[in-house]
């Protein structure tokens, strides 16, 4: 019985799946956004379908402020304190975000990509949890960028 009811999840897994990619397929937000490395087709049809206008946020650091990626500010007296994230906004978001950066920093640890360097001096300073949060906020401003001005993503390699 247990054996019937995986194998009518696994039908449905696949039908779903397929609806997923044709919409993907159709959206131009949601390729453009994909172009971006730890950015598959479930986030970005998450952000794409989630995000209808992104020009209501002012910057990429307000965007992830709204996904709860940036510190919560326990700031008094002239000190600013910074704590950990907010966690505000749409967790479901912020989770896919911080799942592609812990792929793009397992790759980053070969070497192999653009944001290798940025990414392995952090991780030299602070433990591998923050520094994921940390490349999590940076594509979180990049997806703000990408659908705010309409462009595909383009890495920029610092030597």
């Amino acid at each position: 019985m247990l054996g019937a009811q995986l194998d009518a999840l696994a039908v449905q897994i696949r039908t779903l799946e397929r609806r997923l990619l044709a919409w993907h397929r159709e959206n131009e937000t949601s390729q453009r956004l994909a172009t971006i490395p730890g950015v598959g087709i479930i986030t970005s049809t998450a952000l794409a379908a989630s995000i209808s206008d992104p020009k209501l946020f002012k910057s990429g650091r307000e965007f992830a402020a709204f996904l709860g990626l940036v510190p919560r500010q326990n700031s008094s007296g002239g000190k600013e304190r910074l704590g950990r994230i907010s966690k505000k906004g749409d967790g479901y978001l912020r989770k896919l975000l911080v799942v592609g950066a812990t792929s793009v920093i397992r790759r980053a640890r070969t070497g192999v990509t653009p944001s290798a360097g940025w990414v392995q001096a952090l991780l030299e300073r602070r433990p591998s949890r923050v520094v994921t949060v940390a490349m999590a906020n940076k594509t979180a401003r990049i997806a703000w960028a990408v659908m705010a001005r309409g462009e595909i993503y383009r890495s920029i390699a610092k030597v």
